[in-house]
């Protein structure tokens, strides 16, 4: 397995050198939205702590993920009337990873709405906008 690169595009985002739609922080975590989103809401969980995936993160850092996860998962559920959730973490080339941080992918879904192609488009920032005050307002 390839080391973990500090120049991922998410730990760039930790560090403040890019920028992101934040929904949640505390000290293990942060949660954005995807610029390409695959549904309206598409947000993703990090680890503040540097780890390529599953396989090479501690336990405990995995478990703030995932309890994040279950967080946004809810609210997202309430914020946009969503019929149901997809959750998805890759890992590695072949398992789908793209970005080599670990991460979460929070999908809200609707009956009969299918998924977007990954990458296939992105997002206006206005909507981003307005997408990540939604899901902010739900998680309070």
């Amino acid at each position: 397995m390839t080391a973990y690169d500090p120049q991922n595009p998410f730990a760039r985002i930790l560090r403040g050198e890019f920028p992101c739609y934040k929904v949640y922080e505390d000290e293990h975590v942060l949660a954005f939205l995807d610029i390409m989103p695959r549904s309206s809401g598409h947000t993703l969980v990090i680890p503040k702590a540097p780890a390529r995936n599953i396989l090479d993160i501690t336990a405990d850092d995995y478990a703030h993920v995932a309890r994040t996860a279950h967080k946004i998962a809810a609210a997202s559920m309430k914020a946009y009337d969503a019929d149901g959730i997809t959750v998805v973490q890759a890992n590695e080339p072949a398992g789908g990873q793209v970005v080599f941080h670990l991460h979460m992918h929070v999908m809200p879904r609707h009956d009969g709405v299918a998924l977007l192609q990954p990458a296939s488009q992105k997002e206006d920032g206005k909507v981003l906008e307005a997408n990540a005050a939604k899901l902010i307002a739900a998680l309070k």
